[in-house]
């Protein structure tokens, strides 16, 4: 006997709409970097920014955000500290490297290759937008670092090298957090750093995948 409802409404009614997802702070001030950055070069006048900086802090949800930078460049993280580009050793730790990040992808993409120092702790949240993070000549701001990826109709792709370890302990709803791949032998040691990997991917994924840093030879896991 009928309930009333179809059966899509039973098997779909319980799901989230991710555009409905309620927003950080931290996103908010995101957003609004990216619309004084654009006001800076031009993009809005001062009046549009203020306009658009008020719906920016109003906003409550990622539907709420996307049309106040749609028409917005919004640029990748790439003030990459300068270093040797024939550099291929094992990803060391450095001192003094940041202790946290955070960025957002909303329609857009985030890409962080070549040397580049991963913080403590790096936060992305991907809202129809991805992600590409290169670790394989990465240094890292500590032994062990979390990077959390929260994609949301979105994904991240990353990259890192044999002797780094991945700790997977992300969450998928309709999507999967997937890897190390095992196409590269893993060459781990006492000193390897540490990349624990979390977040959720709601219908999108995060992956993780073992390669040769830039320039070296490719070694394909032992069978």
């Amino acid at each position: 006997m009928s309930d009333g409802r179809d059966e899509g409404s039973a098997e779909n009614g319980d799901l989230p709409d991710p555009s409905q997802l309620r927003i950080s702070d931290a996103d908010r001030h995101q957003v609004a970097e990216v619309l004084r950055e654009a006001a800076g070069e031009g993009r809005i006048d001062f009046e549009e920014l203020d306009e658009r900086l008020e719906a920016t802090y109003a906003a409550r949800t990622y539907a709420d955000l996307v049309p106040i930078t749609l028409d917005l460049p919004v640029r990748a993280a790439t003030d990459l500290p300068s270093q040797p580009a024939s550099s291929t050793t094992p990803s060391p730790v450095v001192a003094g490297g940041p202790s946290a990040e955070r960025h957002l992808a909303i329609m857009s993409g985030l890409e962080r290759k070549g040397v580049w120092t991963v913080p403590a702790h790096l936060t992305v949240n991907c809202f129809m937008g991805g992600a590409d993070l290169d670790l394989r000549r990465a240094r890292f701001a500590a032994r062990e670092v979390v990077i959390t990826v929260n994609a949301v109709m979105g994904g991240a792709d990353i990259k890192v090298n044999p002797q780094t370890q991945v700790i997977m302990e992300g969450t998928g709803i309709m999507g999967g957090y997937t890897g190390p791949s095992d196409q590269t032998a893993p060459e781990l040691g006492a000193d390897s750093p540490v990349v624990r990997v979390r977040g959720f991917a709601l219908m999108g994924g995060v992956s993780v995948s073992r390669r040769p840093a830039p320039g070296q030879g490719r070694q394909l896991k032992p069978r």
